[in-house]
C-alpha cells in the first residue's frame, strides 16, 4: 500500500503487478514508468514487467501476483478510499479467476475500507459478477476507462455489471467522448494526459462530459488539465475546482 497524490482516492494497493498494452489510452501509462524506476531501485515484485522501447518504458505483457499484498488491507486502522492496482489491471486476462477470488474476499473482510476498481477489461469483469465467489459488495467501486470515443463501448460493458457505484475514467482523455452515455453511472473522473509525451486535451472535450453529467445525474470529477507539468496548468475548470462524488458518499457525510 502507497499514500498517494491522486485526487480521487486516499491509497493505491497493488496485488498484481504488470500489465499489457490494449488501446490509445495505453500508450504513455504512467504505471510504466514507475514500474520501470521500481525495478531500477531495486524492487523484485517489477523486475522484467517492462522494458525499453524507443528510450521507454514498455509494459512486456508479464504480470505477477504478489499474496502478500492481500493481507495488508486488514493492517490499516484508518478507514480509506484505496485504488486497487493503480499498478495493473484486476482483470487482466493472464490474473487467474482464484487470485481475483482471493482479492474479493480480502475486501469483503475489511468493509471499513472502500475499493475502487478500475479496468480497462469490463467484458471480462462482467462475467463473474455477480457468482458466488464475486458478490456485489457495498464497499466496492467499479469502474471502466475511456481515453476516446473508439471505447465507449466500455460503458456499455460497465452497465451490465452489478455494483454499490460504477465510474467512468476519462483519463487520460485524448479525443471527444459527446456520444457517451452516462445513464447508470455514478461517477465521472475526467484528466488529461500528463508526462513528457503528453497529448493534448481539448478543454470542448471536458464541457461535453460535465454536460452529459448534468443531464444524467452523474458527479462530476475534474482531476487535472495535464500535460507536460500537470502542476502548472492545474485542475481548475470554469474558474473552480469540481470534486464531486457519488450521492451514496455525499449522503454519508
Amino acid at each position: 500500500m502507497a499514500e498517494t497524490s491522486i485526487e480521487w482516492t486516499d491509497a493505491t494497493w497493488n496485488p498484481v503487478a504488470g500489465c499489457t498494452i490494449l488501446t490509445a489510452g495505453c500508450t504513455n501509462c504512467y504505471a510504466m514508468r514507475m514500474a520501470a524506476r521500481l525495478e531500477a531501485m531495486g524492487q523484485e515484485k517489477y523486475a522484467g514487467l517492462t522494458r525499453k522501447s524507443g528510450g521507454r518504458a514498455k509494459w512486456t505483457g508479464k504480470v505477477r501476483l504478489d499474496w502478500k499484498a492481500l493481507e495488508i488491507p486488514s493492517k490499516w486502522s484508518r478507514p480509506r478510499f484505496v485504488f486497487v492496482n493503480s499498478m495493473s489491471d484486476l482483470f487482466h486476462a493472464d490474473v487467474p479467476v482464484d487470485f481475483i477470488a482471493a482479492v474479493w474476499r480480502t475486501m469483503e473482510a475489511t468493509p471499513q475500507h472502500t475499493y475502487q476498481i478500475l479496468t480497462k477489461r469490463p467484458d471480462r469483469m462482467a462475467k463473474f459478477l455477480p457468482t458466488k465467489d464475486f458478490r456485489v459488495l457495498p464497499n466496492v467501486w467499479l469502474g471502466t476507462s475511456v481515453e476516446d470515443s473508439r471505447v465507449l463501448f466500455r460503458l456499455d460493458e460497465l452497465r451490465h455489471v452489478p455494483a454499490a457505484i460504477r465510474f467512468a475514467s476519462f483519463e487520460p482523455l485524448i479525443g471527444s467522448v459527446a456520444d457517451a452515455n452516462l445513464n447508470g453511472i455514478d461517477w465521472a473522473i475526467v484528466g488529461g494526459e500528463s508526462g513528457p509525451q503528453a497529448r493534448h486535451m481539448e478543454p470542448e472535450w471536458v464541457h461535453e462530459i460535465e454536460h452529459i453529467c448534468r443531464i444524467t445525474g452523474t458527479a462530476f470529477f475534474f482531476k487535472q488539465w495535464g500535460g507536460k507539468n500537470k502542476k502548472a496548468t492545474g485542475r481548475e475548470l470554469n474558474g473552480r475546482t469540481y470534486d464531486e462524488m457519488p450521492v451514496a458518499v455525499q449522503s454519508a457525510c
